[in-house]
């Protein structure tokens, strides 16, 4: 009786340890996941600021992959902004999918880049688990950019990158966000399904949310 007891306590002792910097980084964060998932433009300011917040955490853990990918976020948030507000000729951007023959060439892409920038991590940092550290960076740099384009097939990469995070995260310590990813994971899960839905038959203006 007292075991999942014991457990809940562990977990509230973890989340009462949680740096407040944690915490900021995760409630913007899981606020952007959760309006992406809506397919809600304001995804985009609120992932910048939790983009920016996660940079310095994980700066201050050795994740130094991921800091460059906060770096890029921060970026392509910012342009993936615009794009979904006037990205189409000045109208709001249709969800549309991204096609086979372009997923054929980005998976191996992917992988490549992984095996890459993992061998110079570990070459010439310090970073913890380079070549896992730097499987997030490559595959969410592919999803963000599919997001940018309102692509349905941006979950699936989410999905992969929310897998490999979470068992990272909490090797670090850091549990908070890794239960949060966990919970990421779900929500890429439900929201490939919804964005599958907006962008069938044919994608259309009705489908955006300002």
């Amino acid at each position: 009786m007292n075991g999942p007891l014991e457990a809940l306590g562990d977990v509230y002792a973890a989340l009462a340890a949680t740096a407040p910097l944690e915490l900021a980084a995760n409630a913007f964060t899981a606020a952007a996941i959760v309006l992406a998932g809506r397919n809600n433009v304001h995804t985009w300011w609120t992932g910048v600021v939790g983009t920016a917040l996660f940079g310095l955490l994980f700066a201050q853990n050795r994740l130094y992959a991921d800091v460059a990918l906060q770096v890029f976020f921060i970026v392509t948030g910012l342009i993936g902004w615009w794009k979904w507000l006037r990205g189409q000729e000045g109208a709001p951007l249709p969800v549309t999918h991204a096609g086979a023959a372009s997923l054929l060439w980005i998976v191996p892409l992917g992988f490549g880049a992984t095996a890459a920038y993992g061998a110079m991590l570990h070459h010439f940092t310090n970073a913890y688990a380079p070549f896992i550290d730097s499987a997030v960076l490559v595959f969410s740099v592919i999803g963000q950019l599919l997001m940018m384009q309102r692509r349905v097939e941006n979950w699936g990469f989410w999905l992969l990158v929310n897998t490999i995070a979470t068992p990272l995260y909490f090797s670090r310590g850091l549990h908070l966000t890794a239960i949060l990813y966990a919970g990421f994971w779900i929500n890429a899960l439900v929201s490939w399904r919804n964005w599958h839905k907006l962008a069938a038959p044919q994608p259309s203006l009705e489908n955006i949310r300002p």
